[in-house]
């Protein structure tokens, strides 16, 4: 009699794991496809931009090249010329979802909320963007920094770093016919005083 009451026991027990769900991979691709929600990374930009012109202080440009650094000084209706690189594709939810994948974690060693994206796939030439990160303060919920790549030609990559509300970064790398890359110029534009 304990016997028998044993295996129904186990036979309920089985028949309740048979879970008629899809796969966990189905479930996990479904969860992604319904939470794509990207950081709207260029309209943060142009945040940043207008904030510093409504403030009316002229940013300090720094250009280096070949050991040697030069600054002057940025006039404000140049601003968005100096990082007109990087405020296209407009990056927000609607249009980068269906080439770009979100993954988040909170990374203790820089006490930041990471969102890093990268392609689902191949994409196609034309689109330059290759990455990009957002870093976010947990407490605050405020952008700390964000850092794009960007593929212009085979030979020729850019990256952003920006910092918020303190200034950003351009740093291009170029590729020798031997596959060699070097730092060919860093820009680093300062409106943080």
């Amino acid at each position: 009699m304990k016997v028998s009451i044993f295996f129904i026991q186990v036979i309920l027990i089985l028949s309740s794991c048979n879970n008629s769900e899809p796969s966990t991979k189905d479930n996990a691709e479904k969860a992604v496809t319904e939470k794509q929600s990207f950081f709207p990374v260029t309209s943060f930009f142009k945040g940043e931009l207008y904030e510093i012109k409504t403030r009316g202080v002229n940013p300090l440009k720094y250009t280096s090249s070949n050991n040697h650094t030069d600054s002057a000084w940025l006039k404000l209706e140049e601003l968005n010329e100096a990082v007109k690189e990087f405020l296209q594709p407009e990056i927000d939810s609607a249009n980068l979802v269906s080439l770009f994948t979100e993954k988040s974690f909170l990374d203790q060693s820089i006490n930041a909320v990471t969102f890093t994206y990268d392609p689902i796939g191949a994409i196609h030439d034309s689109m330059t963007l290759k990455h990009w990160d957002v870093y976010i303060d947990p407490e605050s919920g405020k952008v700390k920094r964000i850092y794009m790549v960007k593929e212009i030609s085979k030979t020729k990559v850019m990256q952003l770093t920006w910092l918020s509300r303190k200034w950003c970064k351009i740093t291009t790398i170029i590729t020798d016919e031997k596959g060699i890359s070097s730092v060919a110029k860093e820009e680093k534009i300062t409106w943080d005083f």
